[in-house]
């Protein structure tokens, strides 16, 4: 191996950021245990680290006991949980990250306009999830072309759609002109509305995988958006892995020029063992940062913990 080419962007996305620093802050302020309903982001270390610091990881709010803290994750929650919540007299903060919090708003403005909603995403997904359960009307969730074939609504329906904020452009827009061919009457959010984090780590993974021989993408087996990294190296012809950490990689049949990336919840210390580890396997390698998009953006915290 004579390279080790890292992408840009790459880790974090602000979302991302928020959410672990809610729980940090909260931890500070009111000491632990701080519950979290599910992980508060879809990276292990992440969870293992916070889960060190006294938070706790539940799947259900009937595991809290009343009167304690409770924080919702990036990914959102339905209504139902949130009143549930309440009910059990548990103090709320809500690190849901704000764009998904765009999308709540775009479904519940669409079903106020009695539109029929169409949300384009992996069903069972927390994310998706927290969203079908923003309204009262039905949800139609498609993830694939076929999803958008066999939806058994006539051509006059009035469709309005969202998307789940893991996935980019150039993964929906095949669904979008799909929905806008087989209905006469659709509208949908505009393209900036795309989740920004999402579309650039994926330009990033195809301009890495112009210059490589494999990829090796930094995240969690259950992170949406690490797969799909993943996913795309592979469609672009270069032999992608979706690691953990440095444990999971084998050092045979690297090539000579490997891409290194990272999900919108792996943390860049992950990214640095992952060098270091192919750094002392290949010590003469060379280190390249790709040029890529800066991301300056930034969201603020919940209101209480600023």
């Amino acid at each position: 191996m004579k390279q080790i080419i890292l992408a840009k962007p790459r880790g974090f996305c602000a979302g991302v950021e928020r959410a672990i620093a809610v729980v940090e802050m909260a931890l500070r302020k009111y000491g632990p245990p701080i519950y979290v309903r599910h992980e508060i982001v879809h990276n292990k270390h992440v969870v293992a680290r916070l889960r060190e610091r006294g938070a706790v990881f539940v799947d259900e709010l009937d595991e809290i006991p009343k009167d304690s803290i409770v924080i919702f994750s990036a990914h959102g929650v339905s209504s139902g949980v949130e009143f549930e919540a309440k009910s059990n007299d548990l103090k709320i903060i809500d690190a849901t990250c704000p764009l998904v919090k765009k999308v709540h708003h775009q479904v519940q403005k669409y079903e106020q306009s009695r539109r029929t909603i169409v949300l384009i995403g992996h069903n069972g997904h927390p994310e998706i999830e927290g969203t079908k359960g923003r309204v009262n009307a039905p949800v139609y969730v498609v993830e694939n072309m076929a999803d958008v074939e066999s939806l058994a609504l006539l051509p006059d329906t009035l469709i309005s759609y969202a998307t789940q904020t893991t996935l980019s452009i150039d993964d929906t827009t095949a669904m979008i002109n799909a929905l806008y061919g087989k209905f006469k009457e659709i509208q949908g959010p505009e393209l900036n509305d795309i989740c920004y984090a999402t579309q650039n780590r994926q330009r990033a993974v195809k301009a890495l995988a112009e210059k490589c021989d494999t990829i090796m993408v930094v995240g969690s087996k259950n992170s949406s958006n690490s797969n799909r990294l993943r996913d795309i190296g592979e469609g672009c012809g270069v032999a992608s892995y979706l690691i953990n950490d440095e444990s999971d990689i084998e050092l045979t049949s690297l090539g000579e020029r490997v891409g290194v990336t990272a999900g919108a919840s792996a943390p860049e210390k992950i990214v640095e063992d992952v060098v270091a580890f192919l750094l002392k396997a290949h010590p003469g390698a060379e280190i390249i940062e790709m040029t890529g998009i800066e991301e300056n953006v930034k969201f603020r915290l919940p209101n209480g913990l600023e």
